[in-house]
């Protein structure tokens, strides 16, 4: 397993520069067959009243031209062409929103329509054909399969229910962190496990355990990674559907590898599950695992639920859960040391809320809300998904006047509204205290605030997480800065450059020296 994890890994090449070479290379085989048809073809885009956008080379379209950095390419295309742009990817047109009216008018106002999901070829293979939540596009079934996930676990009060997992992982994390203290830790990788174990327990709770617990979640962990890493390469098969059955760059096939494993590990837990037989578990809060078999087995149900939806889900949310949240609370944790007195503001509401001979509790999370501005103001300058989850129009609409035909992929630039000047003040720096002042709601769901604010998404196809992922943020945080001080290693600077892909990372992972700060030393131990 470890080797197939490996070959998955050594085919992920560079993937902007792999593009770049197989689009120009079939720029020279076709250029001179298509130059007739891209003159015919602008000359129809322009008579169907499309968003402007740059006019791109015959077939081709803006493909060559694209950059790593696609939030702020588009940032700089907006500036010249709108708020509402288009450009031509291969023979798919994608539209670009970049403003507060354009993600009201998309998410709101038609939010029916933009529902749908624009699948790429590497969601298709990973989920199976979209039997999830998250590129789901049959409606009956990911209003079910919605509605199910957030009853049984992350509504309030269902997540309620697993606090105690949570804080048994916090706290072991703590005294993880305790044995470490004076050396180096990559807090993203510490993160990270902390949020698999946790998810892992809520999802399946004592179906595996001791070494085979630890090595599926190590496997796991890399799983996730690749997994990201193939949802943000930019793939020609997406773009030129003729080309899709060659798989140029390699994606599908590593997709369909992933998805191999996946499909193993997770049929190998449901039949383990199944095989314990009901009556193991009398007496015990059942998992979400068992909740959803119980769907399964029940006849009366909405739609009827598979094996493939349960793993479909599963699959959503140790992927959703884990990476993207790993990324805010590194986010946060890089800024906060780049400024440290906003860390020291943290650590003295921490003082003063639960005291030194405490433990963090989540009951503490609404009295803290210094922390709360920090994670907010993270999730604005580093949102998770710069460029949100591809919609579709399901039928042909308009936005912002112009005509989106069906089959369009339509992107909110979330990075550009969370940086836009004439929004925010001084909106590159890092300042909390921005969400504490003022009479504007900052919430996550963005229509409270005039969708300036839009971390998560808003509508019908939303973020489905949005109370985990604060939740957690907020949790975690507040105990790794209320059990420990943090140092940069020696001659070490705060690197905040931005890697590429369909989450937003750190390219250069946060690195710090852990130092206990508590007086009761028992709660290290």
């Amino acid at each position: 397993m470890a080797e197939g994890l490996l070959e998955v890994a050594g085919d992920l090449h560079n993937p902007p520069e792999e593009l770049g070479k197989l689009v120009l290379t079939l720029f020279v085989v076709v250029a001179a067959a298509a130059a007739v048809i891209c003159v015919l073809w602008w000359g129809k885009k322009k008579g169907r009243g499309l968003p402007p956008g740059p006019m791109g080379l015959p077939l081709l379209g803006s493909l060559p031209f694209l950059r790593p950095d696609l939030h702020c390419q588009f940032v700089e295309l907006a500036a010249q062409y709108g708020p509402v742009m288009s450009l031509r990817l291969g023979t798919k047109l994608c539209v670009v929103v970049s403003s507060p009216a354009g993600a009201k008018e998309m998410l709101r106002d038609r939010d029916a329509v933009f529902a749908f999901r624009d699948v790429p070829v590497s969601a298709a293979v990973i989920t199976n054909g979209a039997q999830e939540i998250g590129w789901n596009n049959d409606p009956e079934s990911w209003r079910f399969l919605r509605k199910v996930t957030v009853r049984e676990l992350l509504s309030s009060s269902s997540f309620d229910g697993f606090y105690a997992l949570r804080k048994r992982e916090v706290r072991r994390a703590v005294r993880e962190l305790y044995e470490r203290c004076g050396t180096v830790v990559t807090v993203g990788e510490a993160l990270f496990q902390t949020l698999l174990d946790l998810m892992l327990s809520m999802l399946w709770g004592s179906t595996l355990e001791g070494e085979e617990r630890t090595r599926v979640g190590r496997e796991f962990r890399e799983v996730v990674h690749k997994i990201t890493e193939n949802l943000g390469v930019p793939n020609v098969s997406d773009f030129i559907p003729a080309l899709a059955p060659l798989d140029l760059q390699r994606v599908a096939r590593r997709m369909k590898k992933l998805a191999i494993w996946c499909d193993s590990i997770l049929d190998r837990i449901i039949d383990k599950r199944v095989n314990l037989g009901k009556g193991e578990g009398a007496g015990k809060t059942k998992d979400f695992l068992q909740v959803l078999l119980d769907v399964v087995d029940k006849k009366e149900s909405e739609l009827p639920l598979t094996i493939e939806h349960v793993k479909g889900v599963f699959l959503d949310i140790i992927v959703a859960a884990t990476d993207t949240t790993t990324g805010t609370m590194e986010w946060a944790m890089a800024e906060m040391m780049e400024k440290p007195e906003v860390m020291r503001k943290v650590q003295e509401e921490l003082d003063a809320v639960v005291g030194k001979d405490a433990a963090v509790e989540e009951s503490h999370l609404p009295r803290l809300p210094y922390l709360d501005a920090v994670v907010k103001e993270t999730l604005r300058l580093h949102p998770a998904l710069p460029l949100m989850v591809p919609h579709s129009p399901s039928e042909p609409s308009e936005l912002g006047g112009f005509h989106i035909p069906v089959g369009s992929r339509v992107l909110i630039n979330a990075w550009a509204i969370h940086r836009d000047p004439s929004i925010w003040e001084d909106p590159s720096e890092f300042k909390p205290e921005r969400f504490l002042t003022g009479d504007a709601r900052w919430d996550y769901n963005g229509s409270s605030n005039g969708f300036r604010y839009i971390p998560f998404g808003s509508g019908r196809r939303s973020c489905v997480g949005i109370l985990m992922a604060e939740r957690m943020s907020m949790f975690l945080l507040a105990t790794l800065l209320h059990s420990y001080d943090w140092k940069l290693p020696a001659g070490d600077q705060i690197d905040l450059t931005e890697s590429i892909g369909i989450v937003l990372k750190m390219a250069k992972p946060l690195t710090a020296i852990p130092s206990p700060r508590l007086s009761n030393l028992d709660l290290y131990s």
